[in-house]
């Protein structure tokens, strides 16, 4: 009876064990499964391409700021254009155990070595306002509409010639007029967008004759430049008026897709005597909002740029990572046509504004995104 009783006790102890171990394993399970706390505090890995554009000054500090206040750790980073340099820095990354990595990658093809090290080590990354191409380790991608952004600034060329007016009906201008185009990055999967919104605007005019493109340079390969360098735009732009231009024909209008290759645009159409009472500027659009654009567009150079409000975008990525990293699903409004070469990657897509001469007061100061006296 002894013996009997004891086996009994032991066998209560033991199924109650596991029975508690059961328990146990479940929590673990659903813990695991919701993200639980187990991210709480976690180490997320951002890696912005360089400094020398304030723009993703802007956007590592405000990622940084949104991050820490949800309480996460945050390793910054900035590879200043250098491939080499973000790789080592996001390898870094997942040594120091980031549970997340968010990556705007200087070349959207070169880092597929990383991404499969951050898959196997069960990091999600999120793809920040560039898409990360052929890699099937790309979790989310948060930007803006970017072929809207270059419809955006075709029309704005077309509205600073007088050929369409600001509510989209026809203009007084007949044309024809004299236009180059300039490309953005072609290691940057948004330039392409940029590029064919734009043209979807362009085409048509140029087709009619409308507008002309003496240089006849107007695939992408041969107006993209590399690293979005305003030096490199300078010299394109100092060569066209040199080889194109010097029979005293007169460029009417530059699309630019961004701002640091429009201020070296201008500075090469200021050497060669535009931006005289005699010789205006041309219509010269652009893309960021950048401080010193927008003193160009108050000042009457620069006609027009796109603002893209990088506070909500980075708002927007928050979120995403904050949502993954609780085991949930991120919204996404665009699931069909960002294709990385390997997938289809889940996007949210954000609205931008054209900022001219008119409404930059209303869309950057008004709204805080500068004070007054920054552009002033």
């Amino acid at each position: 009876m002894r013996y009997t009783r004891l086996a009994a006790v032991t066998s209560a102890v033991v199924l109650t064990a596991a029975l508690a171990a059961c328990g146990s394993s479940e929590k673990t399970a659903d813990k695991e499964a919701s993200g639980g706390t187990d991210n709480a505090g976690a180490l997320i890995g951002v890696t912005m391409p360089t400094r020398s554009s304030e723009r993703w000054i802007g956007d590592g500090d405000n990622l940084k700021k949104q991050l820490e206040a949800l309480g996460y750790k945050v390793d910054l980073q900035y590879a200043e254009d250098k491939i080499p340099t973000q790789v080592n820095q996001l390898d870094n990354q997942i040594t120091k155990g980031a549970k997340l990595l968010i990556v705007a990658s200087i070349d959207g093809t070169a880092l597929t070595t990383q991404l499969q090290s951050a898959k196997d080590n069960k990091i999600p990354v999120i793809a920040y306002d560039r898409l990360i191409r052929n890699s099937p380790n790309v979790d989310y991608y948060a930007t803006f509409d970017n072929f809207k952004v270059g419809v955006q600034q075709a029309t704005s060329l077309l509205t600073g010639l007088k050929l369409v007016n600001a509510d989209g009906s026809p203009g007084s201008a007949k044309g024809p007029f004299n236009i180059e185009l300039f490309a953005g990055s072609p290691d940057d999967n948004n330039a392409t967008f940029f590029y064919n919104g734009a043209m979807s605007v362009l085409k048509p005019y140029i087709d009619k004759g409308t507008l002309k493109v003496p240089s006849k340079q107007q695939d992408f390969k041969t107006i993209a430049i590399l690293r979005w360098q305003p030096k490199v735009a300078q010299d394109r732009m100092e060569n066209l008026l040199t080889s194109t231009y010097r029979s005293g024909l007169k460029v009417d209008g530059v699309l630019s897709p961004y701002d640091g290759l429009s201020i070296g645009i201008l500075s090469a159409l200021k050497s060669n005597g535009y931006g005289t009472a005699g010789q205006p500027y041309p219509i010269v659009t652009g893309q960021d909002a950048e401080v010193a654009s927008v003193k160009s567009i108050i000042k009457g150079e620069q006609y027009s740029t796109i603002y893209k409000d990088t506070r909500e975008l980075a708002k927007t990525t928050v979120q995403m990572a904050d949502a993954v990293l609780k085991g949930q699903k991120p919204t996404t409004n665009n699931d069909k046509d960002y294709d990385n070469g390997v997938k289809i990657v889940p996007s949210m897509l954000l609205e931008s504004v054209v900022v001219d001469k008119t409404n930059y007061e209303k869309e950057l100061v008004q709204t805080g995104y500068y004070k007054d006296s920054d552009l002033k």
